[in-house]
Formats: structure tokens, C-alpha cells, sequence
């Protein structure tokens, strides 16, 4: 009796913390607005806040307008985010500067790329950078990226993930809860079946917490490094073809020699276009033409019939003679 008594208790066990489960999945901003845990991942934001403010001088430099912000906003977690596009004068010697900048203010280059234009005997380079910088010295990475070159584009962006943050630590403490009542009833569980459905909920539970930490823990980074992406964009050079007619002959020899060719191109290409389109006419019109003209000169040249007689009967009256 006490067996079944048991049994049936584990069952509503286990049927309590699947409904709990599901509770927290569909209405985790609600578990955010109160209790414990809420009052816990608002703790663990505004320990990053407080983190913040106790940075040394050289870093407050670098984020004067996190300074003129009071304390409320200080303890949001804001994830900084900013765009600029420049020309440069030598996309290399820019590149490698930003890239110093941001390993000297405590940051890393997460991506880059390039791409090398050529025209004629001449090249130029575009490309961008992604910087991740820690977001107290944001501002001050962005003032000197605007100084490295002329700026296009410019433009910044903020997004506040504060009730994020808390309703995932509302939600991985519940989770967390649910597997530590899951692991009692694993050790006191006896029958298969009991132990099998235990285990299976246990390991949904288990992945479900990973998964939150690790979406946890990617608000974080993002939150403590700001995101600056650098376009780069060397000028493009000038084309070889447009100079001075007063001064050609100061054309190179090889800029004159494929100019040259190339318009001996264009004209052969214009030729056979007009060709193509010339001969339907041609076909049309000018064979009936040709053959007229043809037929008119054999004619010409052809004797009549009455000289062909004349002919004849002058040449019988000489044989008679």
C-alpha cells in the first residue's frame, strides 16, 4: 500500500514540474517583474553597472557621457552599437592603426574584410572592420575612428536588454529549482518506468538551462563590449583616358597603345552590328535588284532577230555570188 502510495505521488511529482515548466516558458516576463529570482538577475545587472562605475580614471575619460547619465540609467544593461564609413589616403596603414587602437582600450577585431579594385595599371582597396571594444571607452574608440580618414556616414545605436537579462535569470532559477526536485525523486524513485521518465525529464531540463545560459551569457558579452563596424574606402583613381588634349602626348605608351586598340575594337564591333543589321535589306531588296540589272545588260548584249536575219540573208547572197 505504501508502494502505490508512493508511486502515484512521484506521478503528480513529475506532472507538477512538467506544468511548471510550462508556465515559465510561456510567461518568463512575468517571472521577471517579481520575486526572488527576478530581484536576483536585477542584482547580477546592476552589479555590471556598479562594476562600470569603478573603473579607473582612464577609462571615465574615454566615456564622458556615461558619466552625465544618472545612476538609474547606469544600471540598465545597454548593448552599444555604431557605424562608421571613411575614405582613406592608404587603407593599410588605417586598417593597422584602428586595429592598435582597439587592442590599446582593452578590445579585439572580430571580423574583417577587403576587396582590391584594379583599372588599367591602377588599384585601390575597400573593405571593413568589426571591432569589439568594452563599452566604457566606446565613445572615445569612435571619436578616433572618425579622425582616421573623412568621414561619409556616420551613426550610432543603443538597445536596452535589461528585462531580457532579468527574465532569463527568473527563468533559469525556476529550471534550476525544477532539476534539484527532479534529482530527489531520481534517488528515491525504485520501478524502471518511474526512473526512465525521470531521466528523460531531466535531461530536457538540463539542455533547456544550457541553452538559457548560453543566450545569458551572449547578452552579456554584448552588453560589455560594444560593437563599432569601420567601412574603409580608398579613393578611386582617376582613368588614364581623360587627360588633357593639349598635353596627349603626355599619354603613356602602353595607356595609348590599349586606348588605341580598344577603338579599333569599338569600330570593328560597330561594322559587324551595322552588317547584321544591313543584310535583311540586302536580301530584300537588293537581289530582285542585282537580277534586273543582270538580266537588263545579257539583253543588251544579246543581238535582235531581225539583224540575225539581215544577217543570214546577207550571207546567202554572198555565197550565190
Amino acid at each position: 500500500m505504501a508502494r502505490d502510495r508512493r508511486r502515484w505521488l512521484i506521478a503528480v511529482a513529475l506532472v507538477l514540474l512538467v506544468a511548471l515548466a510550462g508556465c515559465s516558458g510561456s510567461g518568463g516576463g512575468d517571472a521577471g517583474g517579481g520575486g526572488a529570482p527576478a530581484t536576483a538577475a536585477a542584482e547580477d545587472v546592476q552589479d555590471q553597472g556598479t562594476a562600470a562605475e569603478k573603473s579607473g580614471d582612464g577609462e571615465r575619460a574615454g566615456s564622458a557621457d556615461y558619466g552625465a547619465q544618472d545612476g538609474q540609467t547606469r544600471q540598465r544593461a545597454l548593448v552599444r552599437t555604431g557605424t562608421v564609413a571613411l575614405t582613406v589616403d592608404d587603407y593599410d596603414a588605417t586598417r593597422r592603426n584602428l586595429t592598435q587602437r582597439t587592442r590599446a582600450y582593452g578590445g579585439f577585431v572580430s571580423d574583417t574584410g577587403e576587396q582590391v579594385h584594379t583599372r588599367e595599371n591602377r588599384s585601390w582597396t575597400t573593405g571593413e572592420l568589426v571591432l569589439r571594444v568594452p563599452k566604457e571607452n566606446f565613445s572615445a574608440l569612435l571619436e578616433e575612428t572618425k579622425r582616421a580618414g573623412e568621414v561619409r556616414e556616420a551613426s550610432t545605436g543603443t538597445k536596452d536588454v535589461t528585462d531580457q537579462l532579468v527574465d532569463l535569470g527568473a527563468r533559469l532559477e525556476n529550471l534550476r529549482n525544477q532539476r534539484d526536485q527532479l534529482r530527489e525523486l531520481y534517488e528515491e524513485a525504485n520501478e524502471t518506468e518511474t526512473v526512465l521518465q525521470i531521466q528523460e525529464r531531466l535531461s530536457e531540463v538540463q539542455t533547456e538551462i544550457e541553452r538559457l545560459e548560453a543566450q545569458r551569457e551572449s547578452l552579456r558579452q554584448r552588453v560589455a563590449y560594444s560593437t563599432l563596424t569601420v567601412g574603409l574606402n580608398e579613393p578611386e583613381p582617376e582613368s588614364s583616358a581623360t587627360v588633357d588634349p593639349d598635353k596627349w602626348y603626355e599619354t603613356g605608351l602602353l595607356s595609348a597603345f590599349v586606348s588605341s586598340a580598344r577603338g579599333v575594337v569599338v569600330v570593328a564591333r560597330g561594322l559587324a552590328v551595322g552588317l547584321a543589321y544591313a543584310t535583311p535589306y540586302l536580301l530584300a531588296f537588293g537581289v530582285p535588284v542585282v537580277g534586273a540589272v543582270a538580266f537588263w545588260r545579257r539583253r543588251q548584249r544579246s543581238p535582235r532577230p531581225s539583224a540575225v536575219r539581215e544577217n543570214a540573208q546577207a550571207g546567202d547572197s554572198n555565197d550565190g555570188e
